[in-house]
């Protein structure tokens, strides 16, 4: 299949499982992730829809910014605070924030740009010691302190990956999780916390993240296919 259908197909699934939550399926943010995926594919992908992209690497932002027609980036990825200086103003959301010290960082930068950066807080809802992300049970900390530390951010909402399972079924529980804290902050928003998106699901669990409440997705495999990981050099 091609590019163009995988999108439409995928889009088909998003809207069927946001039905079952009592959603529409347009309230569903569909972030392409092109991680080791070329300009010419992402243009491909870009003129059958797509409106967002999420890439992990803060050199692939670089190496492909200027080759990739208009469209809104995202930093998916683990953020070095070392690095953010290089894409503080090319994305529009960094979802993988899960300390104080890389948040300071990107409001000391973002204020350089004299710019808001809306970010999301990454949760390791299983508590994998493999994945980023901060626990449950610190979130409601982590952000107070950005919140009152950082005036150049704007908390937009959290990000999770869940762990893999052969059964998609099973991540169920941590998305629930994950959506629980959403909808406390969701409910009372204030000027610099302003949940709109939560961010979950990738190509093996979107449609049970939907379910769940996500209403942001972030699909590379199910609309590129499978990466050459043995090309990745950095």
């Amino acid at each position: 299949m091609s590019i163009k259908s995988n999108i439409a197909y995928i889009q088909e699934l998003k809207t069927a499982a946001a039905e079952k939550s009592g959603r529409n399926g347009d309230d569903v943010l569909l972030v392409a992730v092109t991680k080791l995926h070329g300009p010419e594919e992402i243009n491909e992908a870009i003129d059958a829809g797509i409106t967002d992209i999420g890439e992990n690497k803060v050199q692939e932002i670089m190496d492909k910014y200027e080759k990739v027609k208009p469209v809104r980036w995202h930093l998916i990825g683990h953020l070095q605070t070392n690095k953010v200086k290089y894409i503080i103003d090319k994305v529009s959301m960094i979802h993988s924030v899960d300390s104080l010290r890389l948040a300071k960082e990107i409001d000391k930068r973002a204020g350089q740009h004299q710019r808001t950066m809306d970010i999301l807080v990454q949760i390791n809802a299983a508590e994998e010691e493999s994945k980023f992300g901060i626990t449950t049970a610190e979130t409601d900390a982590l952000i107070r302190d950005i919140a009152a530390e950082c005036p150049h951010i704007r908390i937009k909402g959290l990000m999770c990956i869940a762990p893999y399972f052969e059964d998609p079924d099973d991540a169920r529980t941590y998305f629930a999780a994950v959506k629980k804290i959403y909808d406390q902050y969701a409910e009372n928003r204030s000027e610099n916390i302003d949940f709109q998106y939560l961010s979950m699901g990738m190509t093996n669990d979107f449609e049970v993240a939907v379910e769940e409440g996500s209403n942001l997705i972030r699909v590379g495999t199910a609309i590129f296919g499978y990466r050459d990981y043995r090309s990745e050099e950095k």
